[in-house]
Parts: structure tokens; C-alpha cells; sequence
């Protein structure tokens, strides 16, 4: 289970987008659906995430957080010396919801719908 301890911890002080970003983004590709949330390419590539608050609300005992990815990927080929597919890396960006347990820390993270 992912727990985001320090962003939890930072909710309702002037830096909890700033803790957040950087705790999502610590998670890695690994961890976020970005598979999902592909729209150019077909592989993720674990590069470094950027990551963007886009909406906070307070419910009885969570946090929902929708926040956007901005992340790369590659249109895999079959490196075959006529494969059209260019290597270049691509730009993507996604929507994930983060719903945190306020008491445990505990994140269940989706893609937003």
C-alpha cells in the first residue's frame, strides 16, 4: 500500500501542493498508472514526473487530490533496421486521483475518471 506521510502531514499548511508534488513524484512510473494514460506513445519510460495540483477536496476521513502527470514515452518498435517507429522520447500528460486515508496515510491512487 502507498502512504503519503509527509504530504499528509503538510495538509493545511502553505506547503502541502509543494510536499505532495514532491512526494508523487517520488513514487516513480512504477507505482502511477501512467501505462493507462498513455495518449501518443506505447511504452512509459521511467524518466523523472512532473507533477501539478488541479483540485483538492475534504471528505469525512480522506483527501481527494486530482493532480496532472506530465511524463514521456516511446512508441515501441522492433529496432529493426526498417522500422519506421521513431526513437524519440514523447511528452504525455494525465489526470490521477489520490484518495488519502486522513488517519493512516494510506493512498489509493487512480486514474481520473
Amino acid at each position: 500500500m502507498i502512504r503519503l506521510e509527509n504530504a499528509l502531514n503538510a495538509w493545511g499548511t502553505a506547503d502541502f501542493a509543494t510536499v505532495l508534488q514532491r512526494e508523487v513524484a517520488q513514487l516513480g512510473v512504477a507505482q502511477l498508472p501512467l501505462q493507462r494514460g498513455l495518449s501518443v506513445g506505447s511504452h512509459v519510460l521511467d524518466t523523472p514526473v512532473t507533477v501539478m495540483v488541479n483540485n483538492i477536496s475534504e471528505r469525512d476521513g480522506s483527501l481527494r487530490i486530482r493532480v496532472g502527470i506530465f511524463f514521456q514515452s516511446v512508441i515501441a518498435g522492433c529496432s529493426c533496421a526498417d522500422d519506421p517507429t521513431p526513437a524519440s522520447e514523447l511528452n504525455e500528460y494525465c489526470e490521477v486521483q489520490l484518495d488519502i486515508d486522513k488517519a493512516t496515510a494510506e493512498t489509493v491512487i487512480e486514474l481520473a475518471p
